[in-house]
């Protein structure tokens, strides 16, 4: 340690190019040791790089972290609506898809019973048809019988 000491006192001395008595001198060599460990405490990256980033810099990168935050938030925003909307038009696609195919069930089912209905109507008029036809012989039948028993009684 002694020798790391000697060898920064000598850097100190060629770099304010004064002799490496001053540097040695009783007054100095007290705030030049205080100096020493004073920048023994400090970052390794502060101390490789010769200077320590100022507050004004800090506070620049601070505020540029601030504005690329908000722009990431306005981003991820903007992308979570656009997810929103994608998954709506998909469930209204799948929303369409179902109704639509109920729909058509739906128009197969009345073409069916309107089948069904004209088949009845059919129906309903032969049978119409054959009660007036029925109605007819069962008056004839009636009228026959009559005369059968007014014959009848009179002989």
């Amino acid at each position: 340690m002694a020798r790391r000491s000697r060898g920064r006192r000598t850097t100190v001395a060629r770099t304010a190019k004064v002799s490496t008595r001053l540097v040695y001198a009783e007054g100095v060599r007290e705030h030049i040791k205080a100096a020493i460990r004073q920048q023994e405490h400090e970052p390794v990256v502060a101390r490789s790089d010769g200077r320590q980033a100022s507050p004004a810099s800090l506070k620049s990168d601070l505020m540029m972290a601030r504005d690329e935050i908000i722009a990431l938030r306005q981003e991820r925003d903007r992308l979570r609506k656009a997810v929103r909307q994608q998954l709506g038009q998909q469930l209204d696609q799948v929303s369409n898809r179902q109704l639509t195919e109920r729909i058509a069930e739906l128009t197969e089912a009345n073409r069916r019973l309107e089948r069904s209905e004209a088949h009845m109507r059919a129906e309903s008029e032969r049978l119409t048809s054959r009660i007036a036809s029925l109605e007819k012989d069962l008056a004839a039948t009636r009228t026959s019988l009559r005369r059968m028993i007014r014959d009848e009684n009179r002989c």
